[in-house]
This record gives C-alpha cells, sequence and structure tokens, in this order.
C-alpha cells in the first residue's frame, strides 16, 4: 500500500460534535441542518443559537450571511487564531414571547433575543450578555445588533 493510503487512513477526516454546542440536541437535528445551508431558521432564538454554534465552530460563511448587511462589519468575525473556547450558552428571554405574556403589540418581522454565552481565552473563563437584535426580510432570520446590559 502507498505510503500517502497509509496516512489517509489514520486521519479520520474531521467531524461535526455530536451533541450541539447550542445545548439542543444532537448537532445534526439541530443546528447542523441550518449551517448546512439546507434549513433556514424559523425563528430569531433558533437563528441566535445557530449563530453561536457557527462561533464555536469557526464558521465565518454561516455568520456572514446571518448577519444583516446594513450592519455586517467589513472584517474578519472570527479570528482564527484566537485561543478561544466555547462553554455554553443560556437564553435568558425571547423578547416576543414576554410581549405575548404581557398582552403588547409585537412586530412578526422584528425580535429581540437576551442570552449569556460562556467562553475562556487563555484560561480565564468570560461571559457574554447580549441582548440582540433581529429582523426577517423575505422569510429570513437575520441578526442586526446588540447591547450588553450592565
Amino acid at each position: 500500500m502507498p505510503a500517502y493510503a497509509v496516512a489517509n487512513l489514520t486521519m479520520p477526516p474531521p467531524t461535526k460534535p455530536a451533541a450541539c454546542p447550542c445545548g439542543g440536541a444532537a448537532f445534526a437535528t439541530c443546528c447542523g441542518p441550518y449551517l448546512a445551508g439546507a434549513a433556514v431558521a424559523p425563528s430569531a432564538e433558533l437563528l441566535m443559537r445557530s449563530r453561536y454554534t457557527a462561533y464555536t465552530l469557526g464558521d465565518e460563511t454561516y455568520l456572514r450571511a446571518t448577519w444583516h448587511p446594513s450592519t455586517l462589519p467589513p472584517g474578519p468575525i472570527v479570528d482564527p487564531d484566537e485561543r478561544l473556547q466555547w462553554l455554553g450558552l443560556e437564553v435568558k428571554s425571547a423578547l416576543r414571547l414576554r410581549q405575548r405574556k404581557a398582552n403588547l403589540p409585537e412586530s412578526p418581522d422584528s425580535d429581540t433575543v437576551e442570552f449569556v454565552a460562556r467562553y475562556k481565552i487563555a484560561g480565564r473563563a468570560h461571559r457574554l450578555h447580549e441582548v440582540s437584535r433581529f429582523v426577517r426580510e423575505d422569510g429570513r432570520w437575520f441578526y442586526l445588533d446588540g447591547s450588553f446590559p450592565e
């Protein structure tokens, strides 16, 4: 057997995680179809979860495709040289759910999701607490921007 064939047999192809990084079910049935382009996230919360998963996997293409063009940064979103380890995601609330409970008027094409994402950089733990705004255009949700409550 040629040496290159042996090398290929010993190096398994890269795999996607079995469990979804967003905390949902298996990756293949949770965020995987969104990242693969086989499905479109049907809600702002699911888009936010899939974007978190994309960050954990360094999926620049998905992050750019789901960021609204009006607020999309010109440079790279993911720094491949940054030693960042994502630890978990907690969704605090989705605005539309709170509005329904309070009987407030809602817009079907905008939503807000509050979350906390935990990560480590160089061994130090950090938290990103964000209230993200999303907009739906032509049936697709896009990340618009976020604010950072104290």
